[in-house]
C-alpha cells in the first residue's frame, strides 16, 4: 500500500464541487483523511475565492492509475480540461505525493512543486503529514511550513461539513 496525498480546490460553486470530489475520491479509494477546508483568494487571476483542502489515502493502484482517476473525477465534476491554468474551475485535483516517489514526466511531476510554493497546499498537507519527509528535500513538511513566508498567503479556516 502506498500513501497518497491529493489537493482539492474549487471556486465555482465550491461547496458543491468540494463535496462531489470528496465523495468521488471516497468511492474510488475508500477511507480518506481530510484536512481543514480553507478559503483563499484566487492566485494568478482575478476571480472568486477558492475552497482548498488536502486528502490522504492508501492505495495499491499505480501512480498512473491514480492520476487518471483524478482526471476522470475532474471531468465528471464539470472541469474543462482546455481552460487556462489560472482560471475559475469547478474542481481541481492535484496529486501531491505518491509515497516517496520522485518523477518528472510531461504528464506528471512528483512531488508536486506547489507543495513548497502555496500556503493553501502546504498548510493542509502538514495537518495530515507534518512529520513526513519531503521526497526531494529530505526535510519534514512541518519544517517547510515553519519557514514558509506567509505574507500575502492568508488562509481562512472554514467550518465545512461533509
Amino acid at each position: 500500500m502506498v500513501e497518497v496525498f491529493v489537493s482539492i480546490g474549487s471556486n465555482v460553486e465550491p461547496e458543491r464541487h468540494v463535496r462531489f470530489a470528496v465523495e468521488a475520491l471516497q468511492q474510488r479509494f475508500g477511507e480518506l483523511r481530510i484536512s481543514t477546508v480553507y478559503q483563499t483568494a484566487a492566485v494568478g487571476f482575478d476571480g472568486d475565492d477558492f475552497l482548498n483542502l488536502v486528502v490522504g489515502f492508501r492505495t495499491r493502484e499505480s501512480v498512473e492509475a491514480v492520476d487518471q482517476a483524478l482526471d476522470g473525477i475532474e471531468r465528471d465534476g464539470g472541469r474543462d480540461q482546455a481552460s487556462p491554468r489560472f482560471s475559475p474551475r469547478t474542481i481541481d485535483l492535484d496529486l501531491l505525493l505518491y509515497g516517496d516517489l520522485v518523477m518528472d514526466t510531461p504528464d506528471l511531476r512528483l512531488p508536486r512543486n506547489e507543495i513548497l510554493k502555496y500556503a493553501f497546499v502546504l498548510a493542509p498537507l502538514v495537518e495530515l503529514a507534518a512529520g513526513r519527509l519531503h521526497p526531494e528535500t529530505g526535510r519534514p513538511l512541518a519544517s517547510h511550513w515553519q519557514e514558509f513566508d506567509k505574507t500575502g498567503n492568508e488562509l481562512l479556516a472554514i467550518d465545512f461539513h461533509f
